[in-house]
């Protein structure tokens, strides 16, 4: 195996890692965690769920407010694909995420892709931005 084929190895890896760090954060509430995995100028857009696109750290503000009322959620992220191009990585996930949602009977849980543009800063891979494309939900509040 050559040394730049070990690098793209490593590099997906560590992408791998950071996307893994975002699941936990969210679920755990860390959001200084979930922060970490993006740059301090990324853009968030989480539209298409609701949320407004904006900063990092003004979408970690409303995620905080709405997940302080969540009593569980469990993000899982799966099937990723990493296109690498030199110091940057387009990126696509799958997200399923089950939840209890405050005033809705039972769990509720949701799905679809994560679209990050990865890019290699001197504190390794992050996200500087990131498209939620939700595909369904299940017992949506609200009906």
């Amino acid at each position: 195996m050559t040394e730049s084929e070990l690098q793209a190895l490593a590099d997906k890896l560590e992408i791998q890692e950071q996307l893994a760090r975002y699941a936990r954060g969210v679920d755990t509430q860390d959001w200084e965690l979930w922060k970490s995995v993006f740059t301090a100028d990324a853009v968030v857009d989480y539209s298409r769920s609701g949320i407004p696109s904006g900063s990092r750290d003004e979408v970690a503000d409303i995620l905080a407010a709405a997940f302080a009322t969540i009593p569980w959620a469990t993000h899982h992220v799966t099937n990723v694909e990493i296109d690498l191009d030199g110091d940057r990585a387009a990126v696509r996930a799958m997200f399923f995420n089950p939840m209890q949602l405050p005033g809705v009977e039972g769990s509720s849980s949701t799905g679809g892709y994560y679209r990050h543009d990865f890019v290699r800063t001197p504190d390794g891979w992050k996200s500087e931005h990131l498209v939620e494309e939700p595909v369904w939900f299940l017992n949506r509040p609200g009906g």
